[in-house]
């Protein structure tokens, strides 16, 4: 089975690091045509084929908009999107007030289902095929208790995530989500070990623990949203991946 990406534009959200990077950086090796990346970080490094890149608040209401303009102004269709972008700031029934709930889920939420949007209105309005793949949590089967607010958002974008599959079914334009716990990155390990002071080389102590001794990386959850953008993952359309060292379900 070959994963290409070969002759496609991508849009991927979160792109400057992380996961959103990684993703960016296998699709480019997968032979996409060209990449829209976003971020509200800076970014930096090389790339294998054409790319633009833009500095995007997605807590804004315009902010979706402006990225589908400056995408389709640059290279005329979007084939593929990847909404990576998304804030993991704890809030729970205790403590959660109404700005924080906002902010979560227009990042989380209404920025993905605009950008959804966007990318579905270009694929119709040219009659093409597409694949779009949203970057939810593990959270969407219940949540930590402190991740109330962050889990009801990943819970509505997998939501969103099988109402656009089911709508756009026969407009051959698929849509499917990844749920990811815990991955290696720079963000989770600054979140643990700074922000929340529990202290340098814990997040790689609790990875210890896991059955493979280790977290999930960002280059593998990459690897399965590259394939679920290609057409080798076709048809599958409205599903969500649990990519966790746990089946769901299972007694601990």
């Amino acid at each position: 089975m070959q994963v290409t990406l070969k002759d496609k534009v991508f849009l991927i959200t979160g792109a400057a690091r992380g996961i959103g990077a990684a993703i960016a950086h296998q699709a480019a090796e997968s032979g996409a045509a060209a990449l829209v990346l976003t971020d509200l970080d800076p970014f930096t490094g090389d790339w294998t084929c054409p790319v633009e890149t833009v500095q995007a608040d997605l807590a804004t209401p315009e902010g979706p908009s402006a990225i589908i303009s400056t995408a389709l102004a640059r290279f005329g269709r979007i084939d593929g999107l990847v909404n990576a972008a998304g804030l993991t700031a704890r809030g729970s029934f205790a403590d959660a007030d109404v700005p924080f709930w906002n902010r979560m889920f227009s990042v989380n939420t209404r920025a993905p289902f605009f950008l959804m949007a966007g990318v579905i209105a270009d694929m119709t309005a040219r009659n093409a095929p597409g694949s779009i793949v949203n970057i939810q949590s593990m959270n969407v089967h219940a949540g930590a208790p402190d991740l109330t607010v962050y889990s009801a958002t990943k819970a509505a974008l997998q939501v969103l995530t099988k109402n656009a599959a089911h709508a756009h079914l026969r407009d051959r334009i698929r849509v499917n989500g990844i749920n990811l716990g815990w991955v290696a990155t720079d963000t989770e390990r600054h979140l643990h070990e700074v922000t929340l002071g529990k202290g340098a080389g814990w997040l790689a102590a609790q990875g210890a623990k896991l059955p493979l001794g280790r977290h999930v990386t960002a280059e593998e959850a990459a690897r399965h949203a590259v394939w679920l953008l290609s057409e080798a993952s076709a048809p599958m359309t409205g599903m969500s991946l649990d990519l966790e060292q746990a089946v769901t379900g299972a007694p601990c």
